[in-house]
């Protein structure tokens, strides 16, 4: 399946220039493919949730939540996710130190990640850090593309 998730940095990125056209996106043109389909993240939905402050922008995600769930690309993550995830933190923590994995950012980075490799999608970020340290213990397709 070819298409592409946008982590959370994408998203907020164009937040915090007073754009919500990135919203109303729904494909993407990459060096790939015209017309890419683009996908949403339930992990990186609940993440844009958690620093919506206001009624409007909750407004705003729950809009964009049923929009990708009607044309069925919401990606939840799955048991095996989950479990894959662990591993693959453990391995982290092994690695780079416990202290690494205690952040929250780098469980939902590696849900992302999981999902991702799982749908053989490819994750677009401004936020390479986690997505790179994941990637050495289970390969996935990413991008990091500079602000």
């Amino acid at each position: 399946m070819a298409g592409t998730i946008f982590d959370t940095s994408i998203y907020i990125n164009s937040l915090r220039k007073a754009d919500t056209s990135i919203f109303n996106q729904k494909r993407i043109v990459s060096e790939k493919s015209e017309n890419e389909p683009l996908y949403l993240s339930a992990v990186v939905l609940e993440e844009l949730y958690v620093g919506a402050g206001s009624g409007r922008m909750k407004k705003l995600l729950s809009r964009f939540e049923r929009e990708f769930e009607k044309i069925n690309r919401l990606l939840v993550p799955n048991q095996t996710d989950w479990t894959i995830c662990g591993q693959v933190l453990s391995m982290i923590g092994k690695k780079h130190g416990f202290e690494q994995v205690k952040h929250a950012r780098m469980t939902n980075d590696c849900l992302i990640a999981m999902t991702t490799a799982r749908f053989g999608l490819t994750v677009i970020t401004h936020n390479a850090k986690d997505f790179k340290i994941i990637n050495e213990f289970r390969p996935f397709k990413w991008t990091e593309i500079k602000s």
